[in-house]
């Protein structure tokens, strides 16, 4: 068989075999060919498939792929063209193969080539190939895994062939047709003809092109660096989400390598991904063009160092030096990007001998997959576990396990001299010596251990899932240990016994397969007669059989269990009776069930010789269950049993052991057990008895002594973190099983646990000195508990998150806690109450994940390290003080890196170094200087895996590191060498490491708790490492010191973190202390008061009451550093809604009397805002808010008036007493640092005033009596109070809160007296003048204990002197304020009140129940005289309403009798109490809106929003008519029928949902006429056909579906567009026969991916053909959103054959492209892209939305453009009526109706010619 040629035999071959010049593609294939689309694969008439291939949807690429699978390739295929006498004929030089491998199996994919001269060689790719083979008409090239091997003192690369790894990638694999001809067989390339894709992979499509794409670079980063490569074409791109890298996701592939004519330093030097094309830095091959890094010594090629496998070249002709060099070319993952290259040398000094000597080694590689002819040997650097700079070697050794369980509580075993146990513990096999603890590890398992089983001394285990038997497998050895059997699930979950024979493997023998067979019996438990080997039975539901094993196969037999045979049998053992007692025949086996029977089985017979029933009653003067009789009672739930040859012992599921004798006579001997007991085993000696429970306890029962001894506890969840202290050598750790546990870690017993199951502990410390423990659980609770007494010594509950860290100096003077809600305490340990000494919030990190290691304290107890603000910096603390000393960003610590890096884990070296090392998400551990915040040096990196945990010993020597499930320990110290030792072992990710405080063992918790020992030497010591180390610490790793270092944000004086509560003892502040303080100190002056229930406070309730708050003008400068507090549990809050836009900073806004558009009406209230809306009766002044709008609207008429001045969504209104000044607050935003408050003018309608003090939002505005004074309330987030004058608006007095206030009102008969509610009390204010200041004096009324209402969320007064406060649970409560106490309370409502309005003897409540109640409190005066007595019989409800939402603001008469109320549901409703009746006045969409259509008589229009409703409003009106609602789906695309389809009664509205169904609504009939589900994904747009019988629709996967609305049948699907969703789809008439094509109808489908289709049909003949199909390249994403604007097209009503697209191409513009010309005639810039289109019939009007809040009207005669604003979100919808007269706009949930000035006429554009 000839092979492929070398130059030194055929000179003349190898020049016809060089490089051959571009050939010119036809037309239709240039620049490159989608191979799928173009032979319609999913139409299979052109290409046919075989076995399992199915189209399923890809997460990772979000689209549609091809999946071929089975268990033989050649059975199950894909192949082009459709039969083998045809050719695919194409030319393109490249192959482009989009797929990936997939995992744990083989494949192939085969391609038919034709030379010129008509040859056909078939090239093959395989996994399945073991190296290259080739002859004259094929050639066979193995697909083979990277894996790295690693032997002592060696780590080196190896190309193994086999089945695809587990983490395959999706991979672009790029052939070279040309080069693989000429090299391998000295042809030239023709066609290629076809393509055959086998099992088993996932194919995304194939390419072909002349063009060399390089895939991991983007068109804008090839321009931005001007490379020489050629971008992918995005529709052959790989999706690569934003922040990420391609190189993470994907791999490249290029074969063979690619052209030498790219300069080497671009493939070998670069280092970056971009600048070498994707193509050099991060492969793991070196482009090696020289014969001899074959023939050369492997030493020659590189040292040590080089970290990346090389492999030799390919043969080709010496004399084409620069022909395509056949060595491959890899894309691969950041892991590998590091790695140092090694220049290639010169191919053209070599001769051709030595290019023979090299043929055999050909490779193509991706990062996990390598094509190769020959796996070599290269030289590569250590790698982790070749720890050569380590001595002792290994350094760590495993002494013991504190863990049982795992997969399973069920196994525990004997061995077999009685004197261990054996049992899993997660990964590990422990066996455990009883008398004296040593443990002994079986190492090995990957996974959980299911089960085991002794045979002899040695254990065996199969663990789940298990790579040697059965997934969940029951393990069973016969009595001589030659056989064992196995039970589980095979592949396909069907129940298979197995036999193997295992006497050869002491010997070095296999285990050999002897039998296996499937059953569907259950099998629960499976045993082996231990009198013969080859007899077992097993027991399931409802089954018992015998098997045996006999001529190399399994057999068995049912037990005839009679009426028995529904019982649910748990477990079964043969009796062992003494030695001689019995025959082999007469052994008798019994059976348990759940029921508590027990069943003698006579196994000769294999009948049931007799039953017991265990029972747990007890007869009068037993203390002992007894046995009972068959039918009685409920038995005993048996579990498990074990037999001796006197004695049964039975574990069951109430907690017992009990022993029985074999009659069942009596009971034995009873022990209970901590849990449901699991299992029980005898011993071999028949006197101890072993037991296991489901919570994780071991022990055994020691029958003569009637003891029963503990072995092991366990953690039945991952442990969280673990403390350590010294003095006792004790390890406390807290786990997720909600337990908090104490342990000896000499003996590794348990010594305290608690058990809490309302709340999750997350963190523990113990005290360094004292016998006390500190645990922070889920709720934000702090506790001290007594490990003395076992009580609780303090409690803290100043957090109001769950508790990440807790850490104790070790001194013990501080304690410090963290809590997920970002706050920082600091307790102090001197005393056994740990007063808390200090409060900061927002201090700690709040958005990343908590771990073990984000809170630190340094050796000697000074400073505190945590990771905060953010998650990108590192604050370090003076511990004391809480002084702030530095402030390090680590997100630009990697100035290459093009991702921002956060904290993961922090670490203090020894206090000598002043070390402080970093864990950050690069997969880093940087060392900083804790003082100066100076990077000294980056350790090795710990790749792959972030670092979750990090521990330094104290004398600096060793680096704990915890990797994913894998130990690393480090040379700290050692910077030329990155290896390190690995341990292995857990089963799950290690939470935790930490040395023991003596420094002689490591602790690593995660699955189980695992202390190690550790074997190096004790008497190092830090000094020995303060000279020359530190000296090279401080450079970077070239010896130098680092140039560029991010300046840490250290301050000159220490100060304050974040905002600081002083807790210190309660006392009346003078206005004088606090101008003194206001004086003296550097920032502002801090209200402090003590957490109730610290030490200390014994002395607060005595002075709680006569608190007095003196507040001066000069202090209103706190508000700007009010601590902003938790969210209360409280509706009654204002939640601005979430929304990623912004406002535009530039806009063109026309001047007054040019404005195209006025706006004419809003639609919708808002009901985020709390007090939002306000009505006077008497002036009949109405007003109420929508976004960042104030609209006032004329109640008779309907007329609107609409306010605009505030930059983000208003809060909150107030209305003056004289109905003269309205005030409206709107949030904090980006453009303004404070909120605004507006003071409007209401006659003018103008803005009067602006004024700001509050920081994040205003809860409250209310007005004096006088309407003097202007009150404003700050909410939970601004904690401040701030009082204005209303003659100036100049703030003449604040108040910094100590706690949130959720309602604020004056007293209607004093204006100098006002009222706030809060937690727990109600604080009164008292206004005192001062000359020109204005002083506030509060005085605190805490809620009596009676009421037991501890918010008070809603106030208003009531006749003089009545204070009425709704509270959180739902009570009323009142007041009275002439002596500040409360008199009368009565359950109101069940939830919490948030709106209470009196006026006489009426009382109005709103809550979140939906509920408005009127209630009669006519008698509470009179109740008020006798105080405490009083009793709420004599108020009662009048009248009660249900309403649409929560009630959020509401407005009455003088009399109750009628009033406006507004709820959450967004709907404002006019209420009539004498009629009982409520009114929709002003309603609107929950959610956003999607989509708006009209009637084509304009009468009407409808709205579909994602809450799943379809709405149609009266256009004149724009009142609600008629509402369908379909739960739990969101309406996302509407289409009104045109005028074609008949009267107006026959008009339709369709509407496509997110679950794919297509619904069409009657409007006449009010009711839904048809429903089909056309589309599995969710619809995006609908479209109406010219002739109204046909709809059109598009889904999120691209496809469109042609449906018949009279029959609901759907008769085409075009799937063009498919991978990416459909944006538009619009149809309009043409004339039959223009532009060059039939039908009558036009239509287009634009989708996401920047492609418009548009198409010409006649739906009446089943005709639909492809006019035009237009891609643009990809835009800019957006910066708020993060994605890609919308693709959005139109025809122009003015021009049918002119299309006008937004969205498209790279630039902000609106593209006009021309149907007759093919292209695009004008463009016309926009500011921003386009979020919204629309464009006018009339005049030549285009409305564009974006996403900056601005709505923009473009004229396409003038070129004018007018911007306008009044949204408060992006505008993603625009609309003109069909008349053009009107312009609707929405943004989320408000939609704006614009009038349109000067629309002109309506124009009806018809192509014709």
């Amino acid at each position: 068989r000839p092979g492929p040629r070398v130059p030194g035999g055929a000179a003349g071959a190898a020049q016809d075999s060089g490089p051959q010049p571009p050939r010119s593609l036809p037309a239709w294939q240039h620049p490159f060919l989608n191979i799928f689309r173009y032979f319609r694969v999913d139409e299979w008439k052109r290409s046919s498939k075989e076995g399992d291939v199915s189209v399923v949807t890809d997460k990772a690429l979000k689209s549609t792929v091809y999946r071929i699978q089975g268990s033989v390739s050649a059975s199950n295929y894909i192949l082009l063209p459709k039969t083998s006498t045809q050719s695919l004929g194409l030319t393109g030089r490249y192959l482009y193969v989009l797929f990936r491998p997939l995992p744990t199996k083989h494949f192939a994919i085969h391609l038919d080539l034709s030379t010129e001269d008509g040859q056909v060689i078939r090239v093959s790719f395989s996994s399945l190939f073991k190296e290259f083979r080739s002859s004259a008409t094929w050639l066979q090239f193995p697909f083979v895994f990277e894996a790295r091997t690693s032997r002592k003192g060696d780590t080196k690369m190896e190309y193994l062939a086999g089945v695809a790894p587990p983490c395959a990638r999706w991979t672009c694999l790029q052939l070279d047709l040309c080069d693989i001809l000429s090299v391998y067989l000295s042809r030239r390339y023709g066609h290629l003809k076809s393509v055959r894709l086998c099992a088993n992979l996932l194919v995304r499509n194939l390419y072909t092109s002349d063009l060399c794409f390089d895939p991991t670079v983007s068109v804008a980063e090839a321009r931005r660096a001007k490379l020489p490569v050629t971008p992918v074409p995005r529709e052959m791109a790989f999706p690569v989400p934003k922040g990420e890298s391609w190189h993470d996701r994907y791999v490249h592939v290029r074969f063979p390598r690619d052209n030498p004519k790219v300069p080497s330093q671009l493939v070998q030097k670069s280092d970056s991904p971009i600048a070498a094309g994707g193509l050099g830095n991060v492969s793991p091959l070196v482009q090696m063009s020289s014969p001899t890094a074959v023939s050369a010594p492997r030493r020659g090629l590189g040292d040590s160092s080089a970290k990346v496998p090389m492999c030799s070249g390919s043969p080709q002709p010496p004399q084409f030096p620069s022909a395509p060099s056949l060595l491959p070319e890899a894309s691969l993952s950041c892991e590998h990007s590091e790695v140092p290259r090694v220049s290639g040398l010169n191919t053209s000094t070599q001769d051709p001998i030595t290019w023979a000597e090299a043929a055999d080694m050909h490779t193509v590689v991706s990062n996990g997959h390598v094509l190769a002819h020959k796996s070599t040997e290269m030289p590569v650097a250590l790698d982790a576990g070749s720890c050569k700079h380590f001595l002792p070697d290994p350094i760590l050794r495993l002494k013991g396990v504190i863990g049982f369980g795992g997969h399973s509580t069920k196994w525990a075993l004997w061995t077999k001299d009685g004197t261990s146990v054996v049992y899993p513990c997660h990964a590990v096999i422990v066996v455990l010596h009883i008398d004296t603890g040593e443990q002994r590890f079986f190492l090995g398992h990957t996974d959980k251990v299911g089960a085991a089983w002794a045979c002899g001394p040695a254990p065996a285990a199969a663990h789940s899932p298990s790579t040697l038997c059965l997934p969940r497998s029951l393990p069973c050895f016969s009595g001589s240990g030659a056989l064992l059997y196995g039970v589980g699930k095979d592949g396909h979950g069907r129940t298979v016994v197995v036999a193997w024979s295992t006497g050869q493997v002491g010997r070095g023998g296999q285990v050999v397969v002897l039998a296996k067979v499937h059953t569907d019996l259950d099998i629960q438990a499976f045993r082996v007669a231990f009198f013969d080997g080859t007899r077992m039975a097993s027991c399931g539901r409802g089954s018992l059989r015998l098997w045996r094993l006999r001529g190399g196969t399994l057999r068995s037999c049912s037990v005839d269990l009679g009426e028995y045979c529904t019982l649910e049998l748990t477990d079964l053992a043969f009796v062992q009776a003494p030695d001689g007692h019995r025959a082999p025949l007469d052994y008798t086996l019994y059976v348990c069930s759940r029921n508590g029977h027990i069943l003698e089985i006579d196994h000769q017979r294999m009948a049931v010789r007799c039953i017991h029933r265990l029972l747990p009653s007890r007869t009068p003067g037993s203390s002992l269950p007894q046995k009972s009789t068959f039918s009685s009672g409920l038995g005993i739930a048996i579990s498990s049993l074990s037999i001796s040859p006197t004695v049964c012992a039975v574990g069951s599921e109430d907690g017992c052991l009990r022993l029985w004798p074999l009659d069942f006579s009596s009971l034995l001997l009873e022990a209970e057990q901590e849990g449901p007991v699991s299992s029980v085993c005898f011993s071999p000696d028949g006197l101890r008895v072993l037991s296991t429970t489901s919570s994780g306890h071991l022990g055994f029962l020691d029958i003569p002594s009637q003891e029963y001894t503990v072995l092991a506890r366990s953690h039945m969840a991952p442990v969280l973190a673990i403390s350590t202290e010294r003095s006792r050598g004790q390890l406390a750790t807290v786990s997720l099983d909600h337990t908090v546990r104490i342990w000896d870690l000499a003996t590794l017993r348990q010594l305290y646990d608690c058990t809490s199951s309302d709340e999750a502990p997350s963190a523990v410390a113990l005290h360094p000195k004292s016998p006390a423990v500190f645990c922070g659980f889920s709720s934000g609770a702090v506790r001290s508990f007594s490990l003395e007494t076992a009580g609780v010594l303090a409690e803290h509950t100043c957090h109001h998150g769950t508790i990440t860290g807790l850490v104790v100096t070790p001194d013990g003077n501080f304690l410090f806690s963290s809590c997920s809600q970002g706050s920082l305490a600091q307790y102090s340990c001197a005393v056994s109450q740990c007063p808390i000494l200090c409060v900061a919030v927002n201090a700690v990190c709040q958005d990343a994940h908590p771990g073990p290691n984000t809170l630190a304290v340094s050796g000697d107890s000074r400073l505190l390290a945590f990771v905060g603000p953010s998650k990108y910096t590192v604050t370090v603390m003076d511990s004391a003080s809480l002084n702030e000393l530095l402030r390090v960003d680590v997100s630009t610590l990697d100035l290459a890196s093009s991702h921002l890096d956060w904290a993961v884990a922090i670490c203090f070296g020894p206090a000598a170094l002043g070390h402080l090392l970093v864990s950050i998400s690069s997969d880093k551990v940087v060392v900083l200087d804790a003082l100066s915040g100076r990077t000294i040096r980056e350790l090795p990196s710990v790749r792959p895996i972030v670092c979750s945990s990090l521990a330094l010993s104290e004398d600096a020597h060793f680096l704990l590191t915890a990797t994913s499930r894998a130990i690393r320990v480090w040379n700290y110290w050692t910077q030329a060498d990155s290896s390190c030792q690995v341990y292995i072992g857990h089963s799950e990710p290690v939470q935790a490491v930490a040395f023991t405080p003596d420094q002689q063992h490591v602790i690593s918790v995660g699955d189980a708790i695992f202390l190690w020992d550790v074997l190096a030497t004790p008497d190092r010591q830090v000094s020995t490492l303060l000279c020359p180390a530190l000296e090279g610490a401080a450079c970077g790793a070239d010896g130098l010191p680092r140039q560029q270092v991010p300046v840490p944000s250290q301050g000159p004086p220490p100060r304050w973190c974040g905002f600081l509560f002083l807790l210190l003892p309660p006392g009346t502040f003078c206005m004088s202390n606090e101008e003194e303080l206001c004086k003296e100190s550097q920032g502002p002056p801090v209200l402090v008061e003590r957490e109730t229930g610290g030490a200390g406070s014994a002395t607060w309730g005595s002075v709680r009451r006569s608190q007095g708050l003196f507040i001066s003008p000069l202090c209103h400068s706190w508000s700007s550093k009010a601590q902003p507090l938790a969210r209360p549990d409280s509706y009654k809050h204002f939640m601005a809604r979430y929304k990623a836009s912004t406002l535009a900073e530039s806009t063109s806004f026309p001047p007054e009397g040019a404005k195209q558009l006025r706006l004419r009406t809003v639609v919708g209230y808002n009901g985020n805002g709390r007090a939002n809306m306000v009505w006077k009766p008497d002036t009949g002044f109405f007003a109420y808010t929508c976004g960042r709008l104030v609209v006032v609207e004329d109640l008779h008429s309907g007329a609107q008036k609409h306010w605009l001045g505030h930059p983000e969504e208003i809060s909150t209104l107030a209305l003056s007493h004289n109905s003269q000044v309205l005030a409206s607050a709107s949030c904090c935003s980006s453009a303004a640092a404070r909120c605004q408050i507006r003071i409007w003018d209401v006659p003018e309608g103008l803005c009067q005033q602006l004024i700001s003090h509050h920081n994040t939002a205003v809860q409250a505005l209310a007005f004096s009596p006088d309407d003097k004074l202007l009150v404003s309330l700050g909410d939970y987030g601004d904690c401040t109070l701030a009082l204005w004058n209303t003659a100036t608006y100049e703030l003449v007095s604040s108040a910094c809160l100590l706690e949130s206030m959720h309602g604020v009102a004056f007293n209607p008969w004093d204006a100098s007296e006002l009222t706030c509610v809060g937690t727990g009390s109600v604080a009164f204010w008292f206004l005192q003048q001062r000359g020109a200041d204005v002083n506030l004096q509060m005085h605190r009324e805490p809620v009596p204990e009676e009421v037991g209402a501890m918010e008070l969320t809603a106030l208003c007064y009531g006749a003089a002197p009545l204070l009425y406060c709704g509270s959180s649970s739902g009570q009323v409560c009142v007041w009275d304020t002439c002596v500040g106490r409360c008199f009368l309370a009565w359950e109101a409502d069940d939830g919490e009140i948030g709106v209470l309005l009196c006026l006489g003897s009426r009382l109005v409540s709103g809550s979140n129940t939906k509920r408005l109640r009127l209630w009669s409190v006519g008698a509470v005066p009179e109740l008020r005289r006798k105080g405490s007595g009083a009793r709420s019989s004599s108020v009662f409800m009048e009248h009660e309403l249900t309403l649409d939402g929560a009630v959020v603001s509401a407005s009455f008469d003088s009399s109750m009798d009628m009033g406006i109320v507004g709820t959450t549901a967004g709907t404002l409703w006019y209420v009539s109490w004498a009629e009982g009746s409520s009114t929709r006045l002003v309603s609107g969409h929950r959610s956003k809106v999607n989509e708006v259509v009209f009637s084509p008589d304009e009468s009407h229009c409808a709205t579909g929003g994602e809450d799943g409703s379809v709405r149609v409003w009266s256009l004149a009106s724009m009142e609600l008519v008629i509402q369908f609602q379909v739960l739990n789906q969101s309406c996302l695309c509407l289409a009104w029928s045109p005028p074609s389809c008949g009267h107006p009664e026959q008009q339709q509205v369709v509407a496509g949902y997110s679950d794919g169904t297509l619904r069409v609504f009657s409007i006449a009939r009010t009711s839904m006429e048809l429903k089909m589900q056309p589309h599995r994904a969710a619809l995006m747009a609908l479209a109406f056909s010219t002739d109204g019988q046909t709809i059109l629709s598009g889904d999120k996967d691209g496809v469109v579906a042609v449906s018949r609305l009279r029959t609901g049948i759907t008769f085409r699907v075009l799937s063009d567009h498919q991978g990416a969703p459909i944006s538009t789809i619009q149809s309009t008439s043409k004339k039959y026969g223009d532009l060059g094509v039939e039908g009558t109808d036009l239509w287009l489908a634009a989708s996401g991916d920047q492609r418009i289709s548009v198409w010409a049909s006649d739906w009446l003949r089943d005709c639909c053909d492809l006019l035009d199909w237009l891609s643009f390249p990809a835009p800019a994403t957006l910066e708020a959103s993060g994605l890609p604007p919308p693709s959005l097209a139109a025809f122009c009503p003015w021009d049918g054959a002119l299309l006008v697209c937004v969205g498209l191409g790279a630039h902000e513009e609106v593209v006009f492209y021309s149907l007759r010309q093919k292209q695009v005639v004008e463009k016309m810039s926009l500011p921003f892209f386009a979020m919204s289109l629309s464009l006018s019939p009339g005049a030549r009007f285009i409305a564009i939305g974006f996403a900056e809040c601005t709505l923009r009207l473009l004229d396409c005669m003038s070129g004018v453009a007018q911007d306008f604003t009044g949204h408060d979100d992006s505008v993603h919808l625009c609309r003109f009526t069909p008349s053009a007269r009107l312009l609707f706009t929405a943004a989320h949930n408000e939609i704006l109706v614009w009038e349109v000035m000067g629309h002109g006429c309506r124009v009806t554009a018809v192509l014709g010619p």
